[in-house]
This record gives structure tokens, sequence and C-alpha cells, in this order.
């Protein structure tokens, strides 16, 4: 019996993860882009440290940049698949999809220490791909928004840093665009939906496979993997997007994080999707792309004095 139910467990989890790793069909790359593949932003390092960058084969200035982090609880999914972002190249923007180590390989902050490796190595390498190091915006969904909400919020965080090289860039972004991502682990199953199938709590769930070890036993480690724990006056802009009716990801982990910015009077917007799940298909309406757009662009390119919104 414990057999037959360790099996549903993993195949639950299996399943999940292809959701999470699917949430968006894969975009048409614009015509007129120049693609790079398989860059490596951390110098003879894992397999995953690896990014591909997208960018308009003309451009008059430095681009902006939008870095897209997949979804996929942590442990699937990769810088090939659903890069939602892939349309702005075509808006004047350069785009960088990027994988990360995943729960498997190493435990957690490997994958926060990743994504803001993968942030310094674009500003090291700026000036190559004609990119503005000034003005980048993070994007991602479910575990992917996990991370750029971290991304925001940990900016000045050098317990976070890792050792990924280029240390001498900062890995801090000017906007951030969360989609349904976690916050407080271990509020999740508290505020699921009922009937929610996925639990939280056990040592085999997304979350704990994460931090290596049953959330609700290692506190403090789920601490260090909260963004709000990092939330201070100092915080880029945020966008945070999340279903009312998501059973995954209960939308009360956006709630959390959106009140802690507002506590700090941070520039949040929230949009809560009446009767969207997980990366339901209300995410990819052109309503909700133009919302990305105007987020970013009001925050990332300049403005008509010749300036942009940014934050240090």
């Amino acid at each position: 019996m414990n057999h037959v139910r360790c099996l549903k467990s993993l195949v639950l989890l299996l399943a999940v993860a292809s959701v999470s790793a699917a949430q968006q069909p894969q975009p048409k790359v614009p015509d007129g882009t120049k693609v790079h593949r398989n860059l490596e932003y951390v110098s003879a390092g894992h397999e995953r440290q690896k990014l591909d960058l997208y960018v308009p084969a003309k451009a008059d200035a430095p681009l902006p940049i939008i870095v897209w982090i997949h979804g996929g609880a942590w442990m699937a999914g990769n810088k090939d698949g659903g890069v939602s972002a892939l349309p702005f190249v075509g808006k004047g923007y350069a785009v960088a999809s990027i994988n990360y180590r995943l729960s498997q390989h190493a435990a957690y902050p490997a994958q926060i220490e990743d994504c803001k490796a993968a942030i310094r190595w674009l500003r090291a390498n700026a000036i190559s791909y004609n990119l503005n190091s000034e003005r980048i915006g993070d994007w991602g969904a479910s575990a992917g928004g996990h991370l750029v909400a971290l991304l925001g919020t940990s900016g000045g965080v050098a317990d976070l840093e890792g050792k990924g090289g280029n240390a001498d860039q900062t890995s801090r972004v000017q906007a951030v665009v969360d989609f349904f991502g976690p916050t407080d682990f271990l509020q999740m199953d508290s505020h699921a939906l009922p009937g929610a199938r996925l639990k939280h709590d056990p040592a085999n769930s997304p979350e704990s496979r994460l931090i290596g070890g049953a959330i609700q036993d290692n506190v403090e480690k789920v601490g260090r993997a909260n963004p709000i724990k990092y939330v201070t006056k100092d915080l880029p802009p945020f966008l945070i997007v999340h279903g009312e009716q998501d059973p995954l990801v209960p939308c009360h982990q956006s709630e959390l994080l959106y009140e802690a910015l507002k506590r700090t009077r941070s520039d949040v917007t929230f949009y809560k999707i009446a009767g969207a799940g997980h990366g339901s298909p209300e995410f990819n309406t052109g309503m909700m792309q133009a919302a990305v757009q105007a987020f970013f662009d009001q925050h990332l390119k300049p403005r008509s004095d010749g300036s942009a919104k940014t934050t240090p």
C-alpha cells in the first residue's frame, strides 16, 4: 500500500511539473531576430548554467532586456519552451531565456544564485550584444515567478549572490513581472482551494524538494527562499498576476507579496483574474500581453525627455 501511495505521489508531482513547465504555448520568434543559443553565464559551470539571447538584428541604441525565467516546480522545464517574452523582441527589447539548476541538481539557494549570475553576465557582456545594462526587467511564471520576485527583492543581499562570476556587476533588476509565483511556502496548504490535490507540506512536495527537507521542519531554510523576507523601501516596480482559482499555487501567495510591497510604499500593481487557474489561457490573451508591455515600456524604455523611470 505504501508503495502505491508513493507511486501516486510521484505521478502527481511529475504531472504538476509538466503543467508548470508548459504554462504558455511557445510564441513565434519575430522576423529579423538574431538568436544566440547556449551562452554560458557561468564559465565551465553546470550544464544548466546557460541562456539563450534573442536580439533584433537591427537596433539604433543599446536594448533594454527582459529576462524570462521558466517554471516547472523547480524540477522541470527549460529555457526553450513557453518563452512568453519572445514577441517583445519585435518591440525593441532583447530577451534572455535562462536555465538554472533544478532541485535534483542542487538545493536552494542554487536556483536564485544562478538567476543572479545570469543577470551579472548580461551586464558584463552588454557591449558585445548591444544591451542596455541599466534597464533589465525579469518575467517568470510559477516557480519562475518565485525566482523573479526573489531577484526583485534581494538585489542587495550578498548571501544569495553565489560564486557564478562577474562579481563586479550588480544583480539588481529594474522591473519585475511575477505570474502566480509562490512566496511563503509555509502557508500554501492552509490557504489551498478546497479539494486541491497537491500538498505542499510533505517531504516529497516541490517546495520541500527545493530546500532539501519537509518545509514545516525547516522553517529557517524556507524563510531564506521567501521573497517577502527581503522586502525593503528600495525595490523595483512589480506587476503581479494570479488566478483566483489556482489549484497549485494559492492566490493568497501573491496577496502576501502585494501587501508586503504596499507596506513599504513600493510601486506595485496586482491583477487577480477571476476564474483563472494555474497558467490557464487567461494569462496569454492580447489584453494581458498589452498590460505587460505597458509595464515594461514604462519602466525600461526612455520617456519623451530621453530618460526612463528606473530604480538603483
